[in-house]
C-alpha cells in the first residue's frame, strides 16, 4: 500500500480541492490516504469543544470517502492517543488529563478519564469511517511521559520504566479497538517503541504494525511483528516555517527507503505492508504553518512515482512530467519550467515569486537607496520632516513596488481563498508576507 498524508492540523483544504486532488494521487501511483484530522473533525455532544471553526461537515466526511472510493483509494484516519494532543489538552476541561500540568503535549494514562476520553474520540471516528479496514493511533513523541506524579509513582509501585508506561496505555487502546471494532487493522508510529527492549515488547505484543529502519527491523522480528510499514516524507520535515519544498532531498528520502525495502526479504516472516509518505502541515499544534499541499505537489509526484518505479527512472521522470503538465524539473534547485496543469498549479507559481522576490526586492528598495537612507531615515520619519526634492528622487519608484505587490497579494488571496478556510488564508500571509510588505506599507504611509 501506498498512503498519502494529509494532515489537516494546519491548512486543511476544502473538500472542492480533494476532488481535484484524489484522482491526481490515484494517477501517481497512491492507492490510500492517511487523514489525520485533528479538530477538522465534525465531533459531536461533549466532545465538539474540540472542533476548529471551520470543521468539516459529517457530509463532507462522507464525501471524502466517496471521492477516495471513486478514485481507488483506501482511507486510514489517524487518532493521536497519547502525545500530539494539544489540541484536546489546550482546552480548560481537558487540562487535568495532562501528563504534566504545564504542558498540553501528553496525556496521563494513569487517570481513568483519559482512557474514556479517548474511546469517545475514537468511537465517533471509527463510526464515521465505516468502510474503512484500517485505524492509526499515532502514538509517537509523547513528550515528558514519566516526568508527571501519576508516572513517578506508578514506575516506583509497579518496578516499571517508561517503556512500560508507555506500553500498558496503547495495550489499553488498542484492548478497545480490538474488542469494539473486530477485523479492524491499527497502526502506530514506531519512534517510542525503538527505546523500548525486546522483552518488553514481547510481553506486551500489539498487534499492529509500524515504520522503522534497517537496525530496528530485526528487532521487531524478534518481538513477534509480523508486517512492518515505512514512512517517508514528501514535506514538512525540513523546517517548521519551511516554505518551499525541497525536492531532491525528499528524492533523496524515498531512495533511502527503497535500499531498506529491498533488505525485506532476508528478514522473513517479516513482511512490508505499506509505505505512508507524509506530508506534515504543522511541526504542532502550536507551530507555524509548513510547506502548502499545493506547493508540494511536484516533490509528491517525484517520491510517488519513486516508490512506483524502484528509483527516479525516466519512465518516472516522464510520468511526473505529463501528469503535472510540467516541461522540466530542477531537481537541485528545487524548480519546476512549464505552466504546469496540476491543482493549485497558481498558488505554487505565487509562492515561488514570494519565496524568490519578495523579500528580496523590498529590502533592496529600502536598503540601497541612498536617498531613502539619507534624507528619508527613522529620524526623519519619526519627526515628519524630510526634503520633498530628496525624497522625490525615490517616491515613484517606491510607490510602484508597493502598488505590484499590493496587487499580487490581492491576486494571491483570491486563489489561496479558493482552496483554504480563511484562518489558513490569513495565517499564510501574516506570516510570509507581512513581515516584508509590512514595512514598504509604512514606509509609503510616512512618505505620504
Amino acid at each position: 500500500m501506498r498512503l498519502v498524508h494529509l494532515d489537516l492540523k494546519g491548512a486543511a483544504p476544502r473538500v472542492s480541492y480533494l476532488e481535484q486532488v484524489f484522482p491526481l494521487l490515484s494517477q501517481l501511483g497512491a492507492n490510500g490516504v492517511l487523514i489525520e484530522y485533528e479538530d477538522m473533525f465534525p465531533f459531536k455532544g461533549e466532545l465538539e469543544i474540540l472542533r476548529s471553526p471551520y470543521a468539516y461537515s459529517e457530509e463532507d466526511i462522507e464525501r471524502i470517502q466517496q471521492l477516495a472510493e471513486q478514485h481507488k483509494l483506501e482511507v486510514v484516519p489517524l487518532v493521536q492517543t497519547f502525545g500530539h494532543v494539544e489540541f484536546i489538552l489546550k482546552h480548560e476541561k481537558y487540562q487535568h488529563l495532562r501528563e504534566v500540568e504545564r504542558f498540553p503535549n501528553s496525556f496521563n494514562p494513569h487517570v481513568p478519564d483519559t482512557l474514556a476520553l479517548l474511546k469517545s474520540i475514537l468511537s465517533q471516528v471509527i463510526e464515521k469511517h465505516r468502510r474503512s479496514t484500517w485505524i492509526h493511533i499515532g502514538a509517537d513523541e509523547v513528550f515528558h511521559l514519566g516526568e508527571g506524579m501519576d508516572s513517578k509513582n506508578w514506575m516506583s509501585h509497579n518496578k516499571g520504566d517508561v517503556g512500560t508506561v508507555y506500553l500498558k496505555h496503547i495495550k489499553e487502546v488498542l484492548g478497545f479497538l480490538t474488542a469494539q471494532y473486530w477485523g479492524l487493522r491499527v497502526l502506530m508510529w514506531d519512534d517510542m517503541l525503538r527505546k523500548i527492549s525486546v522483552g518488553a515488547l514481547r510481553v506486551a505484543l500489539v498487534a499492529g504494525a509500524c515504520p522503522a529502519a534497517v537496525q530496528f527491523l530485526t528487532k521487531y522480528v524478534e518481538s513477534g511483528f509480523e508486517a512492518v510499514w515505512f514512512a517517508s516524507a514528501f514535506k514538512g520535515t525540513t523546517g517548521p516555517a519551511q516554505a518551499w519544498t525541497p525536492l531532491s532531498y525528499h528524492l533523496k528520502n524515498h531512495l533511502s527507503w527503497l535500499k531498506v525495502m529491498q533488505a525485506v526479504p532476508r528478514l522473513a516472516p517479516l513482511r512490508l505492508q505499506g509505505v505512508v509518505l507524509t506530508g506534515w502541515q504543522r511541526y504542532d499544534h502550536y507551530s507555524v504553518l509548513c510547506e502548502l499541499l499545493p506547493v508540494s505537489i511536484p516533490s509528491l509526484a517525484i517520491c510517488l512515482q519513486t516508490l512506483v518505479n524502484g528509483g527516479f527512472t525516466e519512465e518516472a521522470k516522464r510520468k511526473v512530467l505529463d501528469v503535472l503538465g510540467l516541461e522540466s524539473v530542477q531537481l537541485e534547485q528545487s524548480t519546476c519550467e512549464g505552466r504546469g496543469a496540476f491543482p493549485g498549479v497558481e498558488i505554487y507559481h505565487m509562492v515561488e515569486q514570494v519565496n524568490g522576490h519578495l523579500k528580496e526586492s523590498i529590502l533592496k528598495a529600502l536598503e540601497e537607496e541612498s536617498a531613502i537612507k539619507g534624507w528619508f531615515s527613522p529620524y526623519h520619519r519619526k519627526r515628519q520632516f524630510g526634503n520633498p526634492r530628496n525624497m522625490e528622487s525615490f517616491g515613484s519608484k517606491v510607490l510602484k513596488l508597493h502598488e505590484d505587490w499590493e496587487s499580487f497579494v490581492r491576486d494571491l488571496r483570491a486563489q489561496l481563498e479558493r482552496i483554504y478556510f480563511p484562518d489558513t488564508v490569513e495565517e499564510w500571509i501574516e506570516e510570509n508576507i507581512n513581515p516584508y510588505l509590512d514595512q514598504l506599507r509604512d514606509l509609503v504611509r510616512d512618505y505620504r
